[in-house]
């Protein structure tokens, strides 16, 4: 932990005193309830998995699409927290499928759900058939838990977004913003929060987590020299999601507070320090070839080849940003949280049909990218997206 800090620049961890005051009304809440984690494998998810066990719930169902982390949490939490009295599952299934459907109906209700399931890659926003599959899995499938939610008579649906839905830049934002708007124009029992996450330092499939499979491979490091962004542990990132379906009240949407002229920092910066922890001078080259050729005498050197540039891919933002001027935030409530007390949007109760449309363009089987692309910016006028013709595929 103390490593990670120094790396995203930060030297205490958050949420620790609200922690400490809430965590009798955590334990309780989550103690004796019956929970499902959504997504609950991928590395935000398996923190919350994790916060949530340690708080002995009566139930706790586990279901993800990976079948490989869902191993390792398993292994994970029985060497380092053991076992409940309550009754566990992890399920390898996929929560748009026939089987999640089937799954739910034996085993509702829910007391709380937590949906932590997410393509969280601009990179998948390239071609059509992932951008479809973004779609799906921010906001259809979501729409969808969210409605079984409500049908069980479910106390609280919880479900991650992003800061990259704030002023969206990319598609992927577009897509969890289109979320946020589709969730808080129910009108049910079932409270619905949410949380605009930091990068997750190291998460899977992270640029971050990229600079270990660099290491040890004995690959060149490549990150752009011009992007800031915030940053959060994955403990932090469990803990904000629990704060959230915990704490939050209906329509709230919880995020770090985190001052950007301290917090916000390059991905060439922490590259440079990940290096030195690990004992290696970072030499700066100027291309992927010259990164390559160089990479075997550097290295044998106590050196490391770094290619740090100015970034040009389609949907990337300078910085991110957690909320907008026209919020209305919440800053004396919690420590380290500010709570959005409902969204700000331009956007009509409309947006529901986003989904009618998406499924009606799938049943046709022959959508293309600008099809879907003019649809997203029809429903999320706020987002500014430039498609630059490059993308991340195409960079070391």
């Amino acid at each position: 932990m103390d490593e990670i800090l120094y790396l995203i620049g930060r030297e205490e961890p958050l949420f620790q005193k609200d922690l400490n005051e809430y965590s009798k009304g955590l334990n309780d809440a989550i103690s004796g309830s019956r929970i499902l984690v959504i997504g609950g494998a991928g590395s935000i998810g398996q923190n919350v998995v994790k916060e949530v066990f340690k708080r002995n719930p009566k139930l706790l169902h586990v279901v993800d699409i990976s079948e490989n982390n869902m191993v390792e949490l398993v292994r994970d939490i029985r060497s380092s927290l053991g076992y409940i009295e309550g009754e566990t599952a992890f399920v390898p299934i996929c929560m748009g499928s026939k089987e999640f459907e089937a799954f739910w109906d034996l085993n509702k209700p829910y007391d709380y759900v937590f949906n932590l399931a997410a393509m969280k890659h601009v990179r998948s926003e390239k071609d059509q058939f992932s951008l479809m599959r973004m779609i799906k899995t921010n906001v259809l499938y979501t729409q969808k838990t969210f409605e079984l939610a409500v049908k069980a008579g479910s106390q609280k649906y919880f479900a991650v977004s992003t800061d990259k839905a704030e002023s969206p830049a990319n598609l992927m934002g577009a897509t969890k913003r289109i979320m946020e708007i589709c969730l808080s124009q129910h009108n049910s029992n079932t409270a619905v929060s949410t949380a605009r996450f930091a990068n997750v330092a190291f998460s899977d499939g992270s640029l971050l987590h990229g600079f270990n499979s660099r290491i040890t491979k004995q690959q060149p490091f490549s990150a752009p020299n011009d992007v800031k962004r915030y940053f959060m542990t994955g403990e932090e990132a469990g803990l904000l999601c629990l704060f959230s379906a915990v704490l939050g009240q209906d329509q709230e949407i919880y995020f770090p507070d985190l001052n950007p002229d301290e917090f916000l920092i390059t991905f060439s910066q922490i590259a440079e320090r990940y290096l030195e922890v690990r004992g290696f001078e970072p030499v700066l080259v100027y291309s992927e070839e010259e990164a390559r050729e160089r990479a075997s005498s550097l290295i044998s050197n106590k050196k490391w080849p770094c290619y740090f540039f100015s970034s040009d891919t389609s949907g990337e933002k300078p910085f991110e940003e957690f909320f907008s001027s026209d919020d209305k935030v919440n800053w004396d409530r919690h420590n380290d949280l500010g709570v959005i007390n409902g969204i700000s949007t331009e956007e009509d109760n409309k947006v529901l049909d986003f989904i009618n449309h998406i499924n009606q363009i799938e049943e046709k089987g022959n959508w293309d990218k600008t099809q879907l692309i003019e649809l997203i910016k029809y429903y999320c006028p706020t987002l500014s997206h430039i498609d630059t013709g490059k993308f991340l595929d195409g960079k070391m």
